[in-house]
């Protein structure tokens, strides 16, 4: 509460509390118990009265003592409750049991049970290309049922544009380091300027691929585990790449494979506008001719807004700008600002 009030002293309440990660509804809580205590009506802090059916501190103890003997040590509250009355005794109901139990931190499952380490959320940002790269392998149909060549793909998040692939046999950590490092020398990366993010397959998570990307001085971050959204901008590479209209449903050999892909990443690369670009192409924004192709369409709409006027009723047309940041999984506050 006194963090919430401190922040606000530069911002209103609901982004002090999005910035703090703090419910607006326990700040209010806690700014009217505030007030209750300096107008010093003691509404909140008035004991709770016990109710007159509660057991005893001395009856709660002799609950926990049974509970604790050896014979119930192992038995389950239902099961001591049962046992107690066969014999003609009644401490309590099963509920009380358990919310003394409760009170003593023994509800709990008391076989050892798997507990699943907690993955951080990977938070990315580009603002420019060659920040943060994107790489997943996905299968292509071989010649026969069964049979599946390996597309690799590493994908620069800002520009999408594909800095390096390959079609392969097998996944293979070593075919990836390969990929990488031939892609890090041809781009120019150096040491401490790039971000490789990827999912958790086994390529992915070698511990040999882990150390040429320590060695090539890129940070390594992976998804947490099965969940697809945080990498997206590989997936929807895959998917723009498969569901084109000239996409084999099985390629008859390696070498066909490599043959379509390349002819595949030259249209991608050059002639495919994406809608993420402002209807740029990869190539475009990778290799800084944004502001070039941006000047030659605003001669165009100009030429239109001179001829027609009436037909744009706003303002005269702009081309679109491609976003200056691009986010994987971007923070609370900067999606909430985009929701408002």
């Amino acid at each position: 509460m006194v963090a919430v009030t401190a922040a606000r002293g530069a911002l209103s309440c609901v982004e002090a509390c999005t910035a703090l990660g703090v419910p607006r509804a326990s700040y209010y809580r806690a700014l009217a118990r505030a007030s209750s205590k300096a107008s010093g009506s003691g509404c909140e802090t008035r004991p709770r009265k016990a109710s007159p059916r509660a057991l005893s501190s001395g009856e709660q103890r002799a609950v926990l003592d049974t509970l604790h003997a050896p014979r119930f040590a192992d038995l389950a509250v239902p099961q001591v409750y049962a046992t107690l009355l066969d014999q003609g005794q009644y401490l309590c109901s099963m509920s009380t049991m358990y919310r003394i139990l409760d009170a003593h931190g023994e509800v709990r499952e008391r076989r050892d049970q798997l507990r699943r380490p907690s993955y951080a959320k990977p938070e990315l940002l580009a603002s420019a290309p060659n920040q943060v790269w994107s790489w997943d392998i996905t299968k292509l149909r071989g010649p026969q049922k069964w049979t599946y060549f390996y597309l690799y793909v590493v994908l620069d998040i800002f520009s999408r544009y594909a800095v390096g692939w390959m079609v392969a046999r097998c996944e293979s950590a070593a075919l990836a380091k390969q990929l990488w490092s031939e892609a890090v020398r041809k781009q120019g990366i150096r040491p401490g300027q790039l971000v490789g993010h990827s999912d958790r397959g086994a390529p992915m998570t070698a511990k040999s691929f882990a150390l040429l990307l320590a060695d090539l001085g890129v940070t390594q971050s992976l998804s947490r585990p099965h969940v697809s959204d945080d990498n997206p901008f590989s997936e929807a590479h895959f998917k723009t790449i498969k569901y084109r209209p000239d996409y084999p449903d099985r390629f008859g050999s390696l070498e066909d494979a490599r043959r379509h892909c390349s002819q595949l990443f030259d249209w991608y690369h050059h002639q495919h506008h994406h809608a993420g670009l402002g209807w740029m192409t990869p190539a475009d924004v990778h290799f800084g001719r944004v502001d070039l192709v941006r000047a030659q369409r605003a001669q165009g709409l100009d030429v239109a807004y001179q001829l027609h006027p009436e037909r744009f009723v706003r303002r005269p047309p702009t081309p679109p700008v491609p976003p200056a940041v691009v986010y994987i999984n971007p923070p609370r506050s900067i999606e909430a600002a985009a929701a408002q």
